[in-house]
């Protein structure tokens, strides 16, 4: 992982065209080191959930240009590299694992990340009717010692059709479902990384099976 935070600490300090164009040799070595990450960690991902088994790493990568189109941040590319480890690649809604490396902001994170809104209104109506293993996996060792709680925004006002004094409002409130565990570029650049990667993913899973179970994939 030394090049890949390398070359973001590189385009850190010289998002442009002509700093790129210059490093394009880094990137192109960073960029098939990350592959290459993302394409072991499917393997190794597979062994405890064989529902993301045969993802294809180059569709689980996020382009590094941004879209400044109709940004006031002209800024031609992502500071970070990331890929979302699904069955369908980078777009897939049905819990996942992902992978996130910028030189001091680095995380791992899983789950379902801003769903539309008919698979939000699945989640929620299985949070309303099945509430026990989410609660049940909150309150569990991994839960609490990589995660601690939900990230993402709420709706400030119970979802339509839900009571405001259910007693799971505050689950049901949130607009997507998602843990993170944010690590340290000291852990990122050890050479226990990658079982440390897969131990936190592993700690996702009973999330992601829920969230399926939701969607009944």
């Amino acid at each position: 992982m030394k090049d890949v935070l390398k070359f973001l600490e590189g385009i850190q300090k010289n998002n442009n065209k002509e700093w790129m164009e210059a490093h394009k040799a880094d990137y192109l070595k960073a960029k098939q080191q990350f592959e290459d990450i993302i394409k072991n960690l499917i393997e190794k991902i597979s062994d405890f959930d064989p529902h993301i088994a045969g993802a294809e790493p180059k569709k689980c990568i996020f382009r590094l240009y941004r879209d400044i189109r109709f940004s006031k941040d002209k800024r031609p590319y992502k500071e970070n590299m990331g890929g979302f480890i699904n069955k369908e690649g980078r777009k897939g809604m049905d819990g996942g694992y992902y992978l996130h490396i910028q030189p001091g902001q680095s995380m791992l994170a899983g789950g379902v990340y801003m769903p539309p809104p008919d698979i939000l209104k699945k989640i929620r109506q299985e949070i309303d009717y099945n509430p026990d293993p989410l609660l049940s996996y909150m309150a569990s060792p991994d839960f609490k010692k990589y995660f601690g709680s939900f990230e993402g925004e709420k709706l400030k006002k119970a979802p339509t059709g839900y009571d405001p004094e259910h007693v799971n409002i505050e689950l049901l409130k949130l607009k997507y479902y998602i843990v993170v565990h944010r690590i340290e570029d000291k852990i990122v650049l050890g050479n226990e990384f990658p079982g440390y990667v897969l131990k936190v993913f592993n700690a996702m899973k009973p999330l992601n099976d829920y969230l399926r179970t939701a969607l009944d994939v």
